[in-house]
């Protein structure tokens, strides 16, 4: 090859070395900015900037040298690096304790039946372990890791006994900090921050109370009244709730006493129910509320309380008349089906019910279905916290009467769970047992439900004399003669058969103005039904006998259209 070939092929090899290099430095400069751009994001988290949920508390403790951070089942050394650059302004304090027995099921805590009258200083709850208290003092922050199993909550709620742990442990770690501080009004509020994809508790840490929920961080500030008395009541319906003359009184006074001191007004109560679907239960209610009215009022409730009823479109004109006269202020709701209920089944619209959430005018509300009657003054058990009721079967709660603190961010955090959560029976009952699966048991006695199953050598379903509430599963009062129990006539439906019930319930009746008594009468469909199940009782011979029973109720002379 001549030289000046030679020369030619170098000089063309070098240009093409030259472009090759500036086409790579030409491509690879973006990556390099970008890696960079990484790296100094990175440094800058560390060192410049605080965490998103340090950043809500640290706010309100710019005075304060260190701030104290209570951890309850989380590595203080993974803490320690979210803060980094901070770390000089927080104390570190781990939360030690015992973890709840791994032998023990959430039946233990929320078992089916329990002794009522038992001695209230007995123990009835398993062991459910707690930190010594007293070794965490002035904490500013409790921040505690939730346990969460989130592919369970997509169909119904969780029982699981350390979750539960953890949420009463926070709940306690608060109060006693701040509980003492907040009486002698001169301690700053708390913090809580929890961990985790589930979020807390709703039935311990209210939505209303929370300020931040970014990714897995969930920050509350607690409104310490209401969290105090979640601490006294017992750790599941193993025990009976305490009676507010031992602990709900007090804190009902110390909260009437702190909105005083502030100028602010008695929180307003409410009993409420609900009618949708048809005009079948007006009576009901009708009567549910005169038995209120009868019962007169409780010494220790100083505010009035107000009886309200929700309605949908089904109710007309004239059901609306008498139900304002008998007392209920009403208010129209646009009723909210069932998924999970067939098309025709009694509880389809039962999740109308969910409405009693948006009554935040109210502080607190007594729910109770229309077709109860209330036998003795229940005032008292507006002091019960959210959400108190009374024992169903296994370790679920009655829904016909339930103590609840309306809030729009726990309707809306419920109907965002409708489509998901699997009720076992389809109904509201069913929806309220996943939402609320830690509850506070209240007497049986408040709830007494008209089902003799177990009837022993009460052959004749007598009802007690001291019931608060009687309950009328079944057929109702007002769809049978005023002479029996109509439940005797169905087979299937005895155990729902009471003639003292059924006279109870013809008391009241007597009692109503006869306009308002004209909402009970029977039509020619309702009567023609007794009719015929008196017809088939007596053909079956059924051995009560109620269909020897001679009839005298004269509204079956005198129904109506």
């Amino acid at each position: 090859m001549s030289f000046k070939l030679f020369a030619n092929y170098l000089s063309h090899s070098i240009s093409k070395q030259r472009c090759f290099f500036i086409f790579f430095v030409l491509v690879s400069l973006p990556f390099l900015v970008f890696v960079l751009s990484i790296k100094y994001q990175k440094f800058d988290v560390h060192e410049n900037t605080k965490p998103s949920w340090f950043e809500v508390i640290a706010q309100d403790f710019k005075s304060k040298t260190k701030i104290k951070i209570g951890l309850v089942d989380i590595n203080p050394r993974s803490i320690g690096e979210q803060l980094d650059g901070n770390r000089s302004r927080v104390d570190i304090v781990p939360i030690h304790f015992d973890r709840v027995s791994e032998n023990l099921k959430w039946s233990d805590f929320f078992p089916e039946w329990i002794d009522e009258e038992g001695k209230p200083d007995e123990p009835k709850c398993p062991n459910m372990p707690m930190p010594s208290l007293a070794n965490y003092k002035d904490l500013d922050v409790v921040m505690a890791m939730v346990p969460c199993r989130e592919e369970s909550m997509e169909e119904k709620g969780i029982r699981d006994l350390f979750r539960l742990q953890v949420n009463l442990v926070v709940a306690n770690l608060v109060v006693e900090n701040k509980w003492k501080e907040k009486s002698e009004s001169n301690g700053k509020d708390m913090y809580i921050v929890f961990v985790g994809s589930c979020g807390p508790m709703v039935e311990i840490f209210r939505c209303d109370d929370l300020l931040m929920h970014q990714g897995e961080y969930w920050v509350y500030k607690p409104d310490l009244n209401r969290l105090k008395q979640k601490t006294l009541m017992p750790v599941g319906s193993c025990q009976i709730s305490p009676g507010y003359a031992e602990s709900g009184k007090e804190i009902w006074r110390s909260y009437l006493s702190s909105l005083s001191k502030h100028n602010k007004k008695a929180p307003k109560l409410a009993y409420v129910t609900v009618l949708h679907s048809s005009e079948a239960y007006v009576c009901g209610a009708i009567a549910l509320a005169q038995s209120i009215l009868l019962t007169g009022k409780n010494s220790y409730i100083f505010q009035p309380i107000d009886l309200v009823l929700l309605a949908d479109d089904s109710i007309g004109p004239k059901s609306m008349k008498g139900l304002r006269a008998a007392g209920w202020k009403i208010k129209r709701i646009q009723r909210i089906e069932s998924p999970f209920a067939k098309k025709d089944a009694y509880n389809r619209w039962n999740y109308s019910k969910l409405r009693i959430w948006q009554l935040t005018m109210y502080d607190k509300i007594i729910f109770i279905d229309s077709d109860f009657l209330v036998l003795k003054n229940i005032d008292n058990f507006f002091f019960y916290p959210q959400l108190s009721a009374a024992p169903n079967e296994d370790v679920i709660f009655n829904s016909g009467l339930i103590v609840v603190e309306p809030s729009q961010c726990m309707f809306e955090s419920m109907m965002n769970k409708t489509s998901k959560v699997k009720p076992y029976n389809g109904g509201d009952q069913g929806f309220l047992n996943e939402v609320f699966t830690w509850w506070h048991r209240l007497p049986s006695k408040l709830n007494y439900m008209k089902s003799f199953k177990q009837v022993g050598n009460n052959h004749k379903h007598e009802v007690p004399n001291d019931v608060y509430t009687l309950h009328y599963l079944g057929l109702k009062p007002w769809m049978c003669y005023r002479d029996y129990d109509c439940n005797w006539d169905m087979q299937g439906y005895d155990i729902f058969a009471s003639d003292s019930a059924n006279e109870v319930w013809w008391k009241v009746y007597d009692t109503m103005p006869k306009h308002l008594q004209s909402y009970c009468s029977l039509t020619k469909q309702s009567n023609e039904r007794i009719v015929k199940n008196r017809k088939i009782a007596r053909n079956a011979i059924f051995s009560d006998g109620h269909w020897r029973i001679e009839v005298k109720d004269p509204r079956r002379l005198n129904y109506i259209d």
